[in-house]
């Protein structure tokens, strides 16, 4: 299925390549860096490009692009699924998918590709049985293996293979027996200028971090669980006691797994817990213009909204931008024409500004290109689509182990695209439309804007 894989930096060098069958020579990935440039942002590369001879299907985590190369037609999801498991596996195994760690544990990466990929195809992808075929670089264990020679790999086969429990591994104890799970969700929106929802959708996971001891069937049940759509499973998950009872019931892995994903698509269910109030204009046969963005709490959900970052990507004919904020602090790269400014904590008695002068090149005509601006944000201790987990059960076991659980919202792709208001015999231009992830828009127009057009349109 997957012939090669190439591991690709951020500055577009490959730094790792991997071949289960014949060598591909990297001058396949020509085809990626092509669509690399074409694309404005890192995550709007297409993840499956179509080349004379090869597919390309890629993903991008953590500043890397995990890059694979296939000769036949596959399920282009299903190779994006492995891709995923490979980028988690290294996580997993060395606290981070970077490319430094991956540098440091090259020899340990390799013996991983080889097990979870047999001529092409997936083998093992489970945490559990990768860890008992190789074991995780330690320190000591380092030590040991350059004095005695001897490598990572186990010498026998993983219990949990041979059974109808693949992943989990026999014989797990533990002096504390904890159950901790994290529900976290992130919002996408489309919304129109005056404010109103046009399209929005929760995509949230509950990640799993089981450290028990023995052999424990556990059942997670919730408050409201007919909030949930398109819900997918780990393997472990029974699928029909949840069909006819919404109860989660599963012998879960040891250590730390994704128990579910999930989407929230009634838009009644989804609450937009920020607005932003903006105003980009430029003199025409001006080199400056003027910047003003505002940003504040849409409703009192009784939780304090932080870590907000809003990010800009202007116009290229800007050179700088002098700006003041009333909170936080701004930067602005003139390189890549990024404007960041981190805002942190809202508090809804002062609400955070940035306003000021944009400087244009001189000479250089009124931008066309449309601004587009990202938020992040990150709310504590919520679970915005109002799912609450209401207990865990264990069976098979007699002890009683501690557990947790904790909420977290964050921002999706907010990304909101303004065009650009210019200001022509006292009427202003204004058109907005908010975009997530590509999936529509919606303009608005000013009665004067429309008089302005109506007038434009007899004339021509």
């Amino acid at each position: 299925m997957i012939h090669s894989l190439f591991l690709i930096n951020c500055s577009g060098d490959i730094f790792l390549e991997k071949h289960w069958k014949s060598v591909v020579s990297q001058s396949v990935c020509d085809y990626f860096f092509e669509a690399q440039e074409k694309a404005a942002d890192v995550e709007n590369v297409p993840p499956v490009i179509s080349t004379p001879h090869h597919y390309l299907i890629s993903i991008y985590r953590d500043k890397l692009f995990f890059v694979s190369v296939i000769q036949t037609e596959v399920p282009p999801l299903f190779v994006i699924e492995f891709l995923h498991r490979v980028a988690d596996t290294f996580q997993d195994y060395f606290g981070e998918c970077s490319e430094a760690a991956i540098k440091d544990n090259v020899v340990i990466v390799y013996e991983l590709l080889e097990e979870m990929l047999d001529n092409g195809f997936p083998l093992a992808t489970e945490s559990n049985i990768l860890k008992e075929l190789i074991k995780p670089p330690t320190i000591l264990r380092s030590v040991v293996n350059s004095i005695t020679g001897s490598s990572n790999v186990g010498d026998t086969l993983p219990t949990g293979q041979l059974s109808n429990i693949p992943w989990r591994r026999a014989g797990v104890k533990y002096t504390n027996n904890e159950a901790y799970f994290d529900v976290v969700e992130e919002i996408d929106a489309i919304i129109d200028k005056s404010g109103s929802t046009v399209f929005a959708e929760i995509q949230g996971v509950i990640d799993a971090c089981i450290k028990l001891s023995g052999m424990p069937d556990l059942s997670l049940s919730f408050m409201n669980p007919r909030l949930l759509d398109d819900v997918s499973f780990h393997p472990c998950i029974r699928f029909k006691r949840w069909e006819s009872e919404r109860v989660l019931s599963f012998i879960p892995p040891d250590g730390n797994f994704r128990l579910i994903s999930y989407r929230v698509s009634s838009q009644n269910l989804v609450a937009i817990p920020v607005y932003v109030k903006h105003s980009i204009s430029f003199k025409e046969n001006s080199s400056c213009g003027r910047f003003d963005i505002t940003i504040g709490p849409k409703q009192n959900m009784g939780k304090t909204i932080e870590g907000i970052t809003v990010t800009v990507h202007m116009p290229k004919v800007v050179l700088n931008m002098n700006l003041t904020p009333t909170q936080g602090s701004y930067t602005f790269d003139p390189v890549t024409k990024v404007l960041t400014w981190d805002v942190g904590k809202i508090t809804p008695q002062k609400l955070p500004s940035l306003k000021g002068l944009v400087n244009l090149q001189s000479g250089a005509p009124k931008p066309e290109e449309n601004p587009s601006l990202n938020i992040q944000f990150k709310i504590q201790q919520l679970a915005i689509s109002g799912l609450k987990v209401n207990r865990l059960d264990m069976y098979g076991e007699k002890y009683k182990p501690f557990k947790g659980v904790k909420y977290v919202t964050k921002a999706g792709k907010f990304q909101e695209d303004l065009e650009v208001i210019s200001s022509i015999g006292g009427h202003q231009l204004e058109a907005a439309h908010f975009n997530s992830k590509g999936r529509g828009y919606s303009v608005n127009l000013s009665p004067k804007t429309s008089e302005l057009v109506s007038a434009s349109r007899k004339l021509s």
